[in-house]
């Protein structure tokens, strides 16, 4: 039996620890191993941490955690026929089981029986990866699995809100992206390659404004207590049309619906607390607000299609797999310009 080296969670409220543990095979005729090349950290591996996915996920521990993988395929089931062995290949985040209503209308994403690597089976932190056929997209041969693997997920959710965000977006209209950091400095770049409308961007962080502007954002706004009114200056006092909060935390949802227009769409990507509106503010102003999960294999595949046509380019600072730890400490205190990626 061979093994390999896998990040686990080990409990809740504890750090992660380096594992010895067999590398997973095909058991499955639909089975796929991948060869990780890069596994993105993302927020959200934070909040595993501190319990909050505890009783959604119901995961027995240890395992390994990751949920936003890249790499090549290593062995596959006997009815696979889509994806062969030394092929580079995007995960998406999901195994899904492509007979429900859900999967057939193209909407995996709320698959009746779906198991999330990472997050409620053994994820990619590792070496290798065990996924499904349906799972795994191809990627352009100019693509680097280290550099796109955060777009599995992160980048995925972040096309995922903005291309719904797009859909009524006008040449007139405005939409104000809160947070540029990993998520939102790829939401900036969909928007500006699937939308007509202009792009306002709030952060705390200056850099973080000016990475932004770099990208295609329109206007940047430095979080620093006066933001909502500076939206509001830049809409001649209206509001915009569409925001769309990569944030979801410290704040940033009461700013986010004081910045919208009437009949406006308030997008919740991040999270962490509570929305309170009072609800005759909904009626009154008829706001929608709006959840978004990631994105479905479509929209994946979308996304490659943008990545290899270099409309959405991903930020990222590398760490070996040994240096998981750094990673995560980096991305808790704000160290991380784009996204920290674990290369095995």
């Amino acid at each position: 039996m061979t093994t390999m080296r896998a990040v686990q969670v080990v409990g809740y409220h504890a750090n992660l620890e380096m594992a010895e543990v067999p590398v997973p095979e095909p058991t499955g005729p639909f089975d796929v191993v991948v060869r990780i090349g890069g596994a993105g950290v993302c927020r959200t591996d934070l909040h595993i941490l501190e319990g909050q996915w505890a009783e959604k996920s119901q995961v027995a521990l240890p395992y390994t955690i990751g949920h936003e993988n890249a790499g090549w395929v290593h062995a596959v089931g006997s009815a696979v026929t889509n994806v062969r062995e030394g092929d580079k290949v995007i995960v998406h985040p999901l195994i899904t089981c492509g007979l429900c209503r859900a999967c057939r209308s193209g909407d995996d994403v709320h698959c009746e029986s779906n198991q999330f690597p990472g997050i409620d089976t053994n994820g990619g932190y590792a070496e290798y990866l065990r996924t499904s056929a349906r799972s795994v997209v191809r990627i352009d041969d100019s693509l680097e699995p280290k550099d796109v693997a955060a777009l599995a997920d992160a980048g995925l959710t972040a096309y995922h809100a903005a291309a719904k965000a797009a859909r009524r977006l006008t040449p007139r209209d405005r939409v104000a992206v809160l947070g540029a950091g990993g998520l939102g400095h790829i939401g900036i770049q969909v928007l500006k390659a699937l939308s007509p409308a202009e792009i306002v961007v709030v952060d705390r962080n200056p850099d973080a404004v000016k990475l932004a502007l770099s990208i295609g954002a329109d206007h940047g706004v430095v979080a620093d207590g006066t933001q909502v009114d500076q939206v509001l200056d830049i809409t001649g006092g209206t509001g915009v049309e569409v925001v769309v909060d990569f944030v979801g935390e410290g704040g940033a949802t009461a700013e986010g619906i004081a910045m919208l227009r009437r009949a406006g769409d308030y997008h919740v990507v991040g999270y962490g607390e509570n929305i309170d509106v009072p609800t005759i503010d909904i009626v009154s102003t008829e706001i929608n607000i709006v959840g978004n999960l990631v994105g479905s294999y479509n929209d994946l595949c979308d996304l490659m299609a943008l990545a290899a046509r270099g409309s959405v380019k991903l930020h990222t600072q590398t760490y070996a797999l040994d240096d998981f730890q750094t990673a995560v400490d980096d991305l808790n205190a704000g160290n991380v310009r784009g996204r920290a990626i674990l290369v095995p």
